[in-house]
């Protein structure tokens, strides 16, 4: 498997320190920067097909997937019970937010809101794919608060909150979707982590995310489906053949060491192997 060293990852990581803390940050990240606000608030939980991409590809993704095959330990129940440790304030506040939603849509005018909901999809799904075009663009923080200034409306502000109990319910559901992506990645981590090629897996998510941004830009044209379709081509697509095809014979067992890509390598604190940053090897030039 290739172990990605992706620029942000590796600022994200010398910023909070420790495996489950990177874990918590790239989960509940969208919570604190806006991204699911500004989803809920576009529509993006009307469907249970809208769920299920939420949870999938906002709060779990490659991103997730990369931090629990390449940083947290090997140990399967402390992975699980690092997760889990994530997920309890993961629905939590997501269901708080959810709740806030009708309230807040109160003083926006949501066509405009939804636009800007997009841009930050897209703005994503861009970092996510090359760092180097991530270092051009604003944050998904400024960008949601450019939309909320474009899009307020103080004519007939009510205070009242409002709760949609059904809202909160899918808001809760999507969290609980993406803990449930994350323990399966535990559980298979073994085999995961020899097959899967986070690179690739990487660029085949930001794909899948600039497709849900073109979902909410133009839904009548992209089927609901499609960010789903994306997301699972690009999960057959980072599978590694020559990987598989000793896994079936039965040439590399599960708790052999995975090979890295090359160079020189270094180990973090839970003992695994990672190509050096200065390393020479090839990288895929969206890298």
């Amino acid at each position: 498997m290739s172990s990605s060293r992706h620029p942000i990852a590796l600022r994200l990581e010398r910023q909070v320190g420790g495996a489950t803390r990177l874990l918590a940050t790239v989960m509940l990240l969208p919570l604190v920067d806006g991204i699911f606000p500004a989803l809920v608030l576009a529509g993006a939980l009307d469907t249970w097909t809208g769920v299920l991409q939420v949870g999938l590809l906002v709060f779990g993704g490659s991103a997730t997937v990369a931090v629990i095959l390449a940083e947290l330990e090997t140990n399967v129940r402390k992975q699980a019970r690092a997760v889990l440790t994530v997920g309890v304030p993961l629905v939590a506040l997501a269901v708080v937010e959810a709740a806030l939603a009708p309230t807040i849509a109160s003083l926006l005018d949501i066509a405009v809101f939804e636009r800007f909901a997009a841009l930050v999809i897209l703005a994503i799904a861009a970092k996510t794919a090359s760092a180097t075009i991530g270092e051009y663009l604003p944050s998904p923080g400024v960008i949601v608060g450019l939309g909320f200034i474009a899009a307020v409306s103080l004519g007939d502000v009510t205070l009242s909150v409002q709760t949609n109990p059904t809202l909160m319910l899918h808001a809760a559901a999507a969290g609980l979707i993406a803990v449930a992506f994350a323990l399966g990645v535990v559980f298979a981590q073994p085999y995961l982590y020899r097959l899967i090629d986070i690179d690739r897996f990487r660029f085949g998510s930001a794909v899948a995310l600039a497709t849900l941004a073109l979902s909410l830009f133009v839904p009548a044209t992209i089927p609901p489906e499609a960010p789903l379709v994306v997301f699972a081509v690009a999960g057959v697509l980072a599978v590694d053949p020559d990987a598989a095809d000793e896994l079936a014979h039965g040439e590399t067992p599960p708790d052999q060491p995975a090979a890295t890509d090359g160079g020189d390598e270094n180990e973090d604190e839970s003992g695994r192997a990672y190509p050096g940053e200065d390393a020479g090897e090839e990288r895929a030039p969206w890298l």
